[in-house]
């Protein structure tokens, strides 16, 4: 994890994230972090393979269909998917700043993937109570 400093000024620098495993379910931690996020400013698109219009908003299969540049990806997907998640973040050009796995959410094979392709990781945390946190 970021110190808060670092994880501050990328809060602050970031300006559209993609939220994989987009879902706009009433009472699910992916719909309530997605509002919020939509409510603090940030461009937010969502990504999910069979979902349509999440939050309103034009909902993407991959993230390699999204047509412009994303600077983080959000992470609300099981474990074991993560790793195919980052090898297809090393394939965006421009490659996103950060992927951040969410509460509960770890996977060493992929943070080591995206490490080494200079992608900031940040593992088991919650994008909302952080940004409530530092940004507040």
């Amino acid at each position: 994890m970021l110190f808060d400093d670092e994880l501050k000024a990328l809060l602050e620098k970031v300006k559209t994230i993609a939220i994989l495993g987009a879902k706009d379910k009433p009472g699910q931690a992916v719909n309530t972090v997605g509002q919020y996020l939509i409510n603090a400013g940030y461009n937010v698109i969502p990504v999910h393979p069979a979902r349509t219009g999440v939050w309103g908003l034009p909902t993407f299969k991959t993230l390699a269909d999204i047509p412009h540049p994303v600077d983080l990806v959000d992470v609300f997907r099981a474990p074991q998917f993560c790793p195919d998640h980052a090898r297809e973040v090393t394939s965006l050009m421009p490659k996103p700043q950060c992927f951040w796995m969410q509460s509960g959410i770890t996977s060493l094979e992929a943070t080591e993937l995206l490490q080494a392709q200079g992608i900031t990781v940040i593992q088991d945390a919650c994008t909302m109570v952080e940004h409530r946190r530092l940004l507040g």
